[in-house]
Order: structure tokens, then sequence, then C-alpha cells
């Protein structure tokens, strides 16, 4: 999938010869677009330049967005393009530059709340720049795996964002041979260009929150899936575990479940089994907002009040989470995507720097409706012993 901007504009590097700079018709197949004028024909850089009243090479300049045209001179030549509906040829012009002017995305799917809001992110930095997107969404194994056997982004992009990817190192490899920069976007990849969130530190900072209400028997929902495309739901489980140590609480395998990703009936089936127990926890933590708000639907069709019986803590800070009074762990999804875009930009303009940079972005808890105090314990409840795990 590629969206593309409606005007090009240059990319710091080698310049592009005017002869690289191809006039593109736009109209009806088989009839030449007319000019403001009526005239008919495929309009040269010569007819854009006569019509502007500038040189040939200032229209080159201008359309290939050099900061040496001054914005007056910039804008005759671009009304004067659009009257005669000229455009860049990207693809003569590549030949020259080596530059697609083109950003690839490879991402598990696209119809992830946080996936859409972080490509969301990286097409508005793109689009600012008037640079292309190219997206390649791979949903399982045998797509994943024949992504990177065939690596179609080879020669058809400049840089690789990629999201949610718990690669492998022959996989990594195999980005490497595509001889471009390739940036790690919701996970730190040491040695290598990434933008994320500190998910380890995120968990613990939502585990906190409920060790504070007073909660101590706190379950922890993480999504169940052998592709290796949700990283980030493995470091939020070591947060949750590292928080229980540090309050000298036991680490409890029948308070962790692994729901499948992205199935109703599976967190259906994982809430029943906490409701199942002769001691229910008083709280849920869920790996995202997304299985968060699966869990409190799935109580309260239960009868069971939230956060009266229990509280429900999510991840991300979803769109939907304020409108349902869901109490999260906040992360900037769209900032993540914008930082993505621009560190790609930045590598490519100037490939001899760090190549290990990377952001960091914080998280915050958002207190809302969804997490409150523990009800007292009802007489005659028993505890169940704690079934420890070994690490």
């Amino acid at each position: 999938m590629s969206a593309a901007s409606d005007r090009p504009a240059g990319v710091t590097g080698p310049a592009t010869p005017d002869s690289a700079v191809t006039g593109v018709p736009c109209g009806v197949p088989g009839q030449q677009p007319a000019g403001a004028d009526g005239h008919r024909g495929e309009a040269t850089m010569a007819d854009v330049a006569e019509r502007a009243g500038v040189s040939v090479s200032t229209v080159s300049r201008t359309l290939r967005g050099l900061s040496s045209v001054s914005p007056q001179t910039r804008d005759r030549v671009e009304k004067a393009a659009r009257e005669l509906s000229f455009a860049i040829s990207r693809s003569a012009s590549s030949l020259v530059t080596g530059k697609t002017r083109r950003i690839a995305v490879l991402t598990p799917h696209l119809d992830s709340w946080f996936l859409g809001n972080t490509i969301a992110g990286v097409s508005g930095v793109l689009r600012e720049a008037e640079l292309d997107l190219l997206v390649y969404s791979v949903t399982d194994l045998a797509e994943r795996g024949a992504f990177f056997d065939r690596l179609p982004a080879r020669r058809n992009a400049d840089a690789m964002l990629v999201t949610c990817f718990d690669l492998t190192p022959e996989e990594r490899a195999r980005l490497d041979a595509l001889g471009m920069p390739v940036v790690f976007v919701s996970q730190h990849v040491p040695g290598r260009p990434s933008v994320y969130i500190d998910d380890v530190d995120g968990a613990q900072r939502g585990m906190r929150h409920l060790l504070n209400l007073g909660h101590r028997r706190i379950a922890f929902l993480q999504s169940s899936d052998d592709t290796g495309f949700y990283w980030s739901s493995k470091e939020r489980l070591t947060g949750y575990r590292k928080t229980l140590e540090e309050a000298g609480l036991p680490y409890d395998e029948e308070l962790v479940l692994y729901p499948v990703a992205r199935h109703r009936r599976g967190i259906r089936e994982a809430v029943g089994h906490l409701l199942s127990l002769r001691n229910p926890p008083t709280a849920v933590f869920a790996e995202s907002d997304e299985v968060a708000i699966e869990v409190m639907g799935v109580l309260r069709s239960s009868g069971v009040d939230v956060p009266g019986r229990m509280s429900v803590l999510g991840f991300d800070d979803h769109h939907l989470a304020e409108w349902l009074d869901l109490t999260t762990v906040a992360q900037p999804v769209e900032d993540i995507g914008r930082a993505a875009a621009e560190l790609a930009r930045s590598i490519i303009d100037a490939p001899e720097a760090d190549p290990t940079r990377h952001v960091v972005f914080p998280t915050r808890v958002i207190p809302r409706g969804s997490t409150a105090p523990p009800t007292p314990p009802t007489a005659g409840a028993q505890a169940d012993p704690p079934h420890p795990r070994n690490p």
C-alpha cells in the first residue's frame, strides 16, 4: 500500500540533473491534458519555464524543493506547473539520485489501534516532507517467512521502519542486507536506531498504582502469540513480576493468563478462570487497553462491579479509554510514529551519523474510574495458595 503526496520535493543528497526531472501529464488516458490556455500536448519543463518567466534550471531547482529558490519564484513555478498539469517523474529522478523518496513500514497488521495511530504519525511527517509511504503488512508466520525470503522493499524504499516485531538474528541479518537504514519502532534494539517507551518501567508504574490503592492479588493478562509480533507484552510482564518482587509478593501463575491475541473468546475464558478461583484477584492489569476494554465488558456482563469488586487497568491510552473511564498507562503513540519517521529521515540525510541513536518516550498513569481501593473480603473467603513458577 502506498500513500503518495500530491507535489514532489527534493531531499538532502546528490543534486538531480535537470534532464532527470521529467514531466508526467495528468488526464484521461489517451487524451493529453489541456492547460489553462486550452493548449493540448505533453507539457515540458521549457513550457513551465516560459509560462513562469524563469529559466529551465530554475524550474528544476523549484520542483526538486531546493532552498535556493525564493518563495515568490517558487509560487510562480508551481502555479505554472499546475496550469500545465506538469509533475516530476519520480522514477526518472531516482535513477540519478539513487533515492526513491519513499519510506517503508513493516507491520504485523493494519487493524490495530496502536499500529494505526503509529502509522498515522509516520504518515504526517512524510506528508510534510512530501515523501511516499509504503506499508508491508504480514499477518501470520507464512507471510512473515515470505517477506524475509523475498525482501520486496529492496530498491523500493530509502529506509524501513519495523514495528512490533521480535526479530530473529537471521531476520535481522536479512534486513541488514537491504543496504538501507532500519529503524525499530516500539522496541529497543541495542546498537540499532530505535524509538520506544520503557515497557518495563511503564508496567511498574501501573502496578505501583494498584499496589498503592491496596491491591495485593493482581492478575495479568498477556496475549498469547507465537509469531513474534507482540514484543512489548513480554516486557510488560517483566515489569509486573519485578514490581511484585519489590513489594515482597509471590508470583502466582494462576493469576497470569495468556488469552489468544485479538480473540474475544479467549479473553472471556481468561476472566472466567479468574472468577472461578476461591479467592479471585481484586484487580486485573491488561497488557493493552483493547484487552482491558474486553475484560471490563465481560466482568460487567457477569454482574461484577468495576471497580467495586474488581479494578481494571489498561496500557496505551486508547481513544476509547477516556470514554469508558478506563484507568491506563498512557504512551504517546502518534508521537512515537512521528519520531520514528524523523529519525529515519535524519539517517537518510546523514548516514555517517551515530547509527545507534534512539528516542525514548515517557509513560504516565492516567487514573480514571476503573480502579479503586479493593473491597474488604467477605467473611469465610479462602485464599488460594500461590502457585510459584520458576523464572
